[in-house]
């Protein structure tokens, strides 16, 4: 006989009631036993016994074979258990003895150091900018965690630096509040013993939104600056929110000392976000469901100060959590990211009576400090403040507010438990909307009123003037005075009560007054005096001011920078013209990055003029020009090249629906709303339009030889027009009911029509045909053939866009991206792409072969509604309602390809010439080919080596100009160096152990070092000569997976599997940069400043080094880039495959003034009044595009 079950109180939740009806029912049964139901069920007796344990909710399927085991109605134990579940996820949380693995708006602190997790590389890179610079500033929007990262993450780290003598000798974490050189005045001062100083200053901001007095801020600045100072012994790090970092700025040292110590807290990555909610848990022993972190990565994402949400919606998850699951309907009970904390506040204000809830809104609003061109900020408030009226229901209310976890109190100090409850609580922030100019006076009083009460009531440190006269104002009625403490009451009446004194005495003030000028004329003498004595020290304040402006415009043009980086995806137009702003101003890295950013953008040029908004643009024939056609009827002519104006005249009185050239582009043809069709003569500088007979409201097309032109009506009618007279040569009717879109083949023969019912008809225009089906059962907006007339693509009011088999009518792909109707597409050319465009604002490429997406071009702020593609597919012109006509690139240059043999390419090297090309291969084959894609030399091979027993990992050329290459042995652990003119062969590494194969290697311009790399973590130099390893470089976390020296020998480049490219000292063996990028092989030019790298989806990318910022990027193969190689002026880029190819690219990278050209000229316009104002402050600074127009 088992042993008894354990007593259950059926009262203690829906969980242990269920199971206190399950052991009823098997007590009604008999007294069943649980190996004997498990003979009537696939479940085990002990499965069946946790069922009714009381500990977690059974699965369904388990509660009903429990019930069938007894006997019992399934159906009715099936409603049981989904009550039991309801009630489960919708009850209020509990009290819970277990601690929770999450923090919710409160912070992590040093001791929940297990439970911190998603910050580690953020962690790393922090504590390595405090221990190599004095002043650090960590800047990150309110919620991106860096209070938590400050105590769980970089306190711990600092406490386990190795080696010890890397420790500080202690650590001190403050935050300003309102008196911080009262409250720190020792901050200055370092602890005895080995060691740096550590001060952490939290909530930096405090010292602009809290302390009022400008000098006793100037002076803890000050404080904080002598850690710049080695002898002091001290190492600062400031923390504060983004909307405050340009405060900084106002104070040239700060600025200067932070310009190159500045650390980004940004939003975690989706791994991150992960490890932060899986970590804690699994750290506690809970488990969390595989859908439910789906759910919190997938809505944390992109939210920089979403992290105090999803860690308190986690927590309330926790309360809820079943066994020791934490589940998805556990999260989406309390309201998930967006509503478990504004739920959490809705359900405690409901409990409260209308008296305490009055009383909770005059708390929360004293712990506030309404923002001013800032958000608003959190404020702590002592206690006693918080009893303005001497109300009994303060403390209740208060102690309410801490289980709530809406408030945390520190001794007699009281805070908001986060900042995220001001905007993620809709009721407290109407509170603050309400009463904002109040709570500004009323937090400038409650200061006022503090300091007068600390100087001992000092009737000076009283209201005067406009101050006193506000303060009246604002709490001249019953209701507002009483949301004063008895301090600011006595405040304010005895400011008023020596106003009135003092105007008493004014009689008596004007006798002082006179004596003051005596003084005064005599301190005039003094500061005389004082000039002279200033005029010796110009030469050096003039210095300083200047390195105070340098210091300013640099921080300036990072910031722009970091804005043009915002901005790049939504504006384009706007961080276009930031980039070249903030380069102007400072070339900082970030600013050069930023700028070759914006011209890596596809737009080419933005055409402007019309005062209507543009409905058809089209490309003439030859591609030199193209035209646009407002819906006033006025058509503009554009050189497609420079963008300039070429004609402009009026084509239509009535808005225009359609525009087609004539093929040899003398002829135009616009048909408008009012359904006429309209041929405009264009020869010999002339402007002739001819109204035709017939109704045309949609398309129109040219037949080939351009002797006749066709339109179509929405009344379904197909009428051909003779292009020379006007005269209708043909009619007939191409559909029953409404036209809702119409498209012609390319050669005019088949015309394709969309009625209201989504069904499409193919009408043979010669022949009479007639074929239909039905796409689809949204409306069609917009339709177009593929150049060979095998696709018809097809968009819908819906967004989506089909492509489909004319011949089968059988759907062959659907485009999904587009938000709003898709007005217009049109293929290229070539068939290869698809550029559809509508009401979302956005035009798209589309690779018409496989149907993903290729771009997304951004910039016009109204729809989209005609696009045309230039005769050789290199540009797309844009038409949109915002007035404007936009030139986009839509291909990219194509390379000279050239096969060498099957083989995968394996190593690259340019001569010094830059007319040759040395390749090698994995099947051990070295080839020589002219760099200008003429045919290969034959294949060299050392003598002395044995068919496929390796292959060539480097070529390089010697100091006199031979042909050197390495090869590795059959197992990757032997390594040879073979001379192809001499034919010898040299073995430099010998059998490296099993775990250190070599996969990589790269020979040194003086043909002296060989560098390896592999399956271990260091690349190692050896001497050629002697075949001796000379240096390891260590820093590496992954395998090495390509190497390359740069031409003057004093950088090496390597590229880990881990996705780190690193540019390495030979001589010191220091790593001196890293740049993020998985790639698989890598080339740095000849004069180091740019870097090739290479990508298994085959993209290349040139990274500019200094900057650390993408170049260009170009894309033309589908296998891996497995070689590079720069010619020495670095006009040519050698790229060889898997497949045996080799590419030679002929990138244009101009320098900066070309860019910043190129983008004015792109853009066409400077900064509108609004955007100067709001971007463009701090005094006067260049334009971004001097002579535009905005």
């Amino acid at each position: 006989m088992g042993r008894p079950e354990s007593a259950l109180d059926p009262a203690s939740g829906p969980v242990q009631s269920f199971a206190f009806e399950l052991r009823k029912l098997r007590q009604e049964a008999g007294g069943l036993t649980y190996r004997a139901m498990a003979r009537r069920t696939p479940y085990s007796p002990a499965t069946l016994s946790r069922a009714a344990a009381g500990e977690h909710l059974p699965s369904l399927a388990v509660a009903l074979a429990y019930a069938q085991a007894c006997g019992a109605d399934p159906a009715e134990w099936e409603r049981r258990w989904r009550e039991a579940e309801r009630q489960a996820t919708a009850a209020p949380p509990r009290d819970q003895d277990d601690p929770s693995p999450y923090r919710g708006l409160a912070r992590y602190e040093t001791d929940d150091r297990h439970l911190f997790f998603g910050r580690d590389q953020l962690t790393a890179r922090l504590a390595e900018r405090v221990l190599t610079h004095r002043l650090v500033a960590v800047v990150g929007p309110s919620g991106s965690g860096k209070s938590s990262l400050l105590r769980a993450g970089l306190i711990p780290r600092l406490q386990s630096e190795e080696p010890p003598e890397r420790r500080p000798a202690a650590i001190r974490i403050l935050t300003p509040g309102p008196h911080p050189m009262s409250a720190h005045a020792t901050v200055g001062q370092a602890s005895r013993g080995p060691g740096d100083t550590v001060v952490l200053v939290d909530q930096f901001e405090e010292l602009f939104t809290l302390c009022a007095d400008p000098a006793e801020r100037q002076a803890y600045l000050d404080l904080l600056l002598t850690a710049l100072r080695p002898e002091h012994r001290l190492r600062v790090v400031i923390v504060m929110r983004t909307d405050f970092f340009g405060h900084c700025a106002r104070h040239p040292a700060l600025a200067a000392a932070l310009s190159e110590a500045t650390l980004l807290v940004g939003p975690m990555t989706p791994a991150e976000l992960r490890r932060a909610v899986v970590g804690p848990a699994t750290a506690t022993g809970l488990i969390v469901e595989r859908q439910l972190t789906a759910r919190i990565v997938e809505e944390a994402s992109g939210k920089p100060g979403g992290l105090p949400l999803m860690s308190h919606a986690l927590l309330e998850t926790w309360r809820r959590r079943s066994g020791r699951t934490l589940t998805l309907a556990g999260y989406e009970a309390p309201g998930g990211l967006q509503g478990a904390l504004s739920r959490t506040a809705e359900d405690l204000y409901a409990r409260l009576s209308a008296a305490q809830a009055d009383r909770a809104r005059k708390i929360l609003l004293r712990l506030v400090t309404p923002g001013q061109g800032t958000q608003d900020t959190r404020r702590p408030a002592d206690r006693e403040e918080l009893r303005t009226d001497g109300s009994s229901d303060t403390d209740e209310v208060l102690e309410q507010l801490v289980r709530a976890r809406l408030v945390t109190v520190d001794g007699s100090t009281v805070h908001l438990a986060h900042e995220a409850i001001l905007t993620a609580w809709p009721r407290l922030r109407n509170w603050i909307d309400e009463a904002r100019e109040r709570l500004r006076v009323h937090r400038l009083l409650t200061e006022a009123a503090r300091v007068w009460d600390a100087l001992d009531r000092d009737p000076g440190a009283l209201y005067r003037g406009v101050r006193l006269v506000t303060a009246e104002e604002v709490f001249d009625s019953p209701e507002a005075e009483g949301e004063l403490t008895p301090l600011e009451r006595d405040f304010l009446v005895s400011s008023v009560t020596a106003r009135d004194r003092e105007q008493r005495m004014a009689a008596v003030t004007t006798l002082r007054l006179r004596r003051l000028t005596v003084l005064l004329s005599v301190l005039l003498a003094v500061a005389v005096t004082a000039g002279l004595i200033a005029w010796n020290q110009y030469r050096s304040s003039e210095r300083r001011r200047q390195e105070a402006v340098t210091a300013q415009r640099t921080a300036r043009s990072r910031e722009l920078a970091a804005e043009s980086s915002a901005l790049l995806r939504n504006d384009p137009d706007l961080a276009s013209l930031l980039a070249v702003q903030a380069y102007r101003l400072d070339p900082t890295a970030e600013a050069t990055a930023s700028l070759y950013a914006a011209a890596a953008l596809p737009l080419r040029h933005r055409l402007t003029g019309h005062t209507a908004p543009v409905d058809a643009v089209v490309f003439a024939p030859g591609g030199r020009t193209v035209a646009g056609v407002g819906s006033d009827g006025r058509v503009r002519v554009w050189d497609a090249a420079t963008g300039e104006v070429r004609a402009a005249f009026r084509a239509s009185d009535g808005a225009v629906r359609a525009v087609a050239y004539r093929p040899d582009g003398r002829l135009l043809a616009v048909t408008n709303t009012r359904g006429t069709l309209l041929l405009t003569d264009l020869t010999k500088g002339r402007v002739r339009t001819t109204a035709v007979r017939g109704r045309a409201e949609g398309p129109v097309v040219f037949a080939p030889g351009g002797r006749t032109v066709a339109g179509v009506g929405y009344d379904g009618r197909i009428r051909v027009w003779d292009a020379a007279t006007g005269e209708v040569r043909a009619a007939f009717r191409a559909s029953d009911g409404a036209v809702r879109a119409v498209a012609y083949r390319p050669d005019g023969r088949v015309l394709a029509v969309a009625n209201a019912d989504g069904t499409i008809r193919l009408h043979d225009l010669s022949g009479g045909r007639t074929r239909a089906w039905t796409i689809s059962h949204a409306t069609v907006t917009s339709m177009a053939f593929s150049p060979d007339g095998r696709l018809l693509a097809v968009g819908d009011l819906d967004g989506s866009v089909r492509l489909t088999d004319t011949g089968t009518g059988a759907r062959q792909a659907l485009l999904a991206g587009h938000t709003g109707p898709v007005y217009t597409m049109s293929f290229s050319p070539d068939g290869r792409v698809l550029a559809t465009a509508g009401a979302d604002d956005t035009a798209r490429l589309w690779d018409a072969s496989t149907g993903k997406s290729r771009a997304v071009l951004t910039g016009h702020r109204d729809s989209v509604s005609s696009l045309s593609f230039s005769p050789d597919g290199g540009t797309l012109a844009t038409g949109s309602r915002d007035r404007t006509v936009r030139l986009w690139q839509a291909s990219t240059a194509r390379p000279d390809t050239t096969r060498t043999g099957s083989a995968t390419i394996s190593s690259l090297a340019f001569g010094e010439d830059g007319r040759t090309l040395a390749i090698g291969d994995v099947s051990g084959a070295v080839r020589v080919r002219d760099a200008g894609a003429r045919p290969v030399r034959r294949a060299r091979r050392p003598r002395s080596a044995p068919a496929g027993t390796g292959s060539v990992v480097a070529v390089g050329r010697g100091p006199d100009g031979r042909i050197m290459a390495a090869l590795t042995s059959g197992d990757a652990r032997t390594v040879r160096l073979w001379d192809p003119t001499g034919r010898t062969l040299r073995t430099v590494v010998r059998q490296r152990p099993v775990a250190d194969t070599v996969l990589a290697a790269a020979i040194s311009p003086d043909g002296r070092t060989l560098a390896t790399g592999g399956t271990g973590t260091t690349v190692r130099l050896w001497d050629v000569a002697t075949g001796r390893c000379r240096t390891v470089l260590t820093g590496a976390t992954d395998v090495i997976v390509a190497l390359a020296f740069g031409r003057d020998g004093h950088t090496l480049v390597s590229a880990d599997a881990d996705g780190a490219v690193r540019l390495w000292d030979p001589a010191s063996g220091r790593a001196m940069a890293v740049l993020a990028d998985q790639a698989v092989s890598v080339a740095p030019s000849a004069d180091g400043s740019l870097l090739a790298t290479g990508h298994t989806d085959g993209t290349i990318r040139v990274w500019d080094v200094a900057a650390h910022a993408v170049r260009a990027a170009f894309w033309d193969r589908r296998t891996a880039v497995t070689a590079l190689a720069f010619s020495p002026d670095r006009r040519a880029l050698a790229a060889g495959g898997v497949d045996g190819t080799v590419q030679v690219w002929k990138p244009a990278l101009p320098g900066p003034a070309e860019t910043i050209d190129s983008v004015c000229r792109a853009l066409h316009r400077d900064f509108t009044p609004q955007e100067r104002l709001q971007y463009v402050r701090g005094g006067p600074q260049p334009s971004a595009c001097t002579g535009r127009g905005g």
